[in-house]
Parts: C-alpha cells; sequence; structure tokens
C-alpha cells in the first residue's frame, strides 16, 4: 500500500468517525437531513461504483431502493416477519433483479440502456401494485419499528463505510482494471480476452444489493408504505446527478456532490416545492455544460493549471 493511499484511508476513516458523532450533536431538523445525506452518499458512491468506470448510466436505483422498502412492508405488515429477516430477503432479491437486468440489457450501450433502466423503476412499481390491490388487498403497508432517525443515521453510515472500503478494493482488483478497459473501448476490452458481460453484471448486481438494503433501512422512515411512495423514478435521478456532481471518476467524489445538494434540495423542497423537477433539469444541464468531470475533476484541474 503507498503513502497515498494509506493517507487517503486514514482521511475517510477519520471522516467516518467524525460522521458517528454526528446525532449525539444534532437536533431533529437536522437528524432528518443528515439520514437523506447518508442514505445519498450510500446511493450514489455505489453508482458511481459501476457508471463511473464502465460510463454506463443506469437509472435503475429507484427500482431496487422501492424493492428494499416494499418487502420490508410486505413482510413486517402482511406476515409479522422482523425487519432483519426482510432487509436481507430484500437484497438477495434486488440482487437477483440486478443479475436478470444485467444479463439482459448490459449488451445495449448508450442510450437505450439508460432508456431501458429508467423505465425499470416505473415497470416494477406497477408491477407492485398489481400485486397488492389483486392479492395482498390492502392499499398501503405499515411498517412499525422502534427505530428512530438516529438509528437509521448508523445503519446507512455502516453502509456507506462498506461501499467506500469495497470500491477502495475493486479499484485496486483485477475486476476494477477490467471495467476500467470496457470504459475506455468495449472492443478492446473483448479482444484482449475480458468477459466483458460478466465483469459489468457482477458490478451491477452490487448496485442492486447496496439499493435494496437502503431501501429495507429506510422503510421504518415511512411508516406507511405505498409502491406510489418507494418506486421512484426521481430518486434514480437525484443520485445520477449527485455521483455526477462531485466526480464519479473519484471514489470519494459524490461524497461532494451530495452534502450540498441534499442541502439544496431541501431548501427547494421547503419554499419552492413546485420547482423541484426544475432543479433536477438545470443541474444536468450545468453538469453537461460546465463541470462534465464533477467539481473534484474541476479542482484537480485548477490545481494542476496552479502547479504548473
Amino acid at each position: 500500500m503507498s503513502g497515498e493511499e494509506s493517507r487517503e484511508l486514514s482521511i475517510i476513516a477519520v471522516i467516518i468517525i467524525f460522521a458517528a458523532f454526528f446525532p449525539l450533536v444534532a437536533d431533529d431538523y437536522w437528524m432528518t437531513i443528515g439520514v437523506s445525506a447518508m442514505m445519498y452518499i450510500a446511493l450514489s458512491t455505489s453508482w458511481a461504483l459501476f457508471s463511473g468506470p464502465t460510463h454506463y448510466i443506469s437509472l435503475a436505483t429507484g427500482a431496487f431502493y422501492g424493492i428494499g422498502g416494499y418487502l420490508v412492508g410486505v413482510g413486517m405488515s402482511d406476515y409479522g416477519l422482523s425487519f432483519w429477516l426482510m432487509m436481507a430477503v430484500s437484497a438477495f432479491l434486488a440482487t437477483v433483479l440486478a443479475a436478470a437486468i444485467g444479463f439482459a440489457t448490459l449488451r445495449l450501450s448508450g442510450v437505450y440502456f439508460v432508456i431501458f433502466t429508467l423505465g425499470l423503476a416505473e415497470m416494477v412499481r406497477n408491477l407492485a401494485s398489481w400485486i397488492q390491490n389483486n392479492f395482498l388487498h390492502s392499499r398501503g403497508l405499515y411498517v412499525l419499528t422502534d427505530f428512530d432517525d438516529r438509528d437509521l443515521y448508523w445503519m446507512l453510515l455502516v453502509v456507506a463505510a462498506v461501499v467506500y472500503v469495497f470500491g477502495w478494493w475493486l479499484h485496486r482488483s483485477r475486476l476494477g482494471f477490467s471495467l476500467r478497459v470496457i470504459g475506455n473501448d468495449e472492443t478492446v476490452a473483448r479482444h484482449v480476452g475480458i468477459n466483458t458481460a460478466l465483469s459489468k453484471v457482477i458490478l451491477f448486481m452490487t448496485t442492486g444489493f447496496i439499493g435494496g438494503i437502503v431501501g429495507a433501512i429506510l422503510a421504518p422512515r415511512y411508516s406507511y408504505i405505498e409502491p406510489n411512495v418507494v418506486f421512484s423514478a426521481q430518486l434514480s435521478f437525484i443520485v445520477v446527478i449527485m455521483a455526477l456532481l462531485g466526480g464519479s471518476n473519484r471514489l470519494w467524489g459524490p461524497i461532494v456532490g451530495v452534502i450540498p445538494f441534499t442541502l439544496l434540495w431541501e431548501f427547494i423542497s421547503t419554499y419552492f416545492s413546485n420547482y423541484t423537477t426544475l432543479l433536477i433539469g438545470v443541474c444536468f444541464l450545468l453538469i453537461v455544460y460546465f463541470i462534465p468531470q464533477g467539481i473534484v475533476g474541476l479542482l484537480e484541474k485548477l490545481y494542476a493549471r496552479a502547479r504548473s
């Protein structure tokens, strides 16, 4: 391990320790924002692990997240199963779905893959609504636990830390190298013997797993769950914006994008709730035209110019 790698891990360890103490000093309002930020850190970092090196833009996060939240609701409300059991089931099924989608669609590229993953959350939402109306005979599901926002925050912090450690290992692994080759030129990757389909599917499955886990953890926050609530296409767009805003080429880049965008989203949602969709569109335009490499890429470019 090089000195730079050790320094990076040390900085992240310090950040995690400080983040763990946040619930002890935050009031209820900031605790709510903290839970949202930690949720997006976990989701956007896992998104960047796949989309960063491969350059495949996935909008399937909302589907995986919805599966996690909805299955926890079904298991606890209709069958009296434990939260922890349903979290494990949710993560497993979200991973299976990601594998199925990966094998079916990751031979697509560019806009075709984006369009398919965009429609996935809507398709799964309608399927969940159909099952609920025809078999569960209820409009919504109650998820009643003893967890408060502080408990959810700490659980999400553990997930985010695991995602980061996994990403750190992945970047230095053979699989990570294969994914970077695929992102640069997939044809070349196939010619040098890389199983491009399998490599992409394996990492896409991790995004499904993390999405399912995070959705399950956040289920108690809703208390009353409906498919229209947990299966949100908007969530997928927000995750992409946060990752791109910070910079998906660096593992810690999404963290840089999550914090300011979470605060901005909270402000717009509170005082100008009719303009949240406009905010998403404006942010996409700003990222594409002005900071395509994200804030981290911009800072690195400025630093390089200052040194030259």
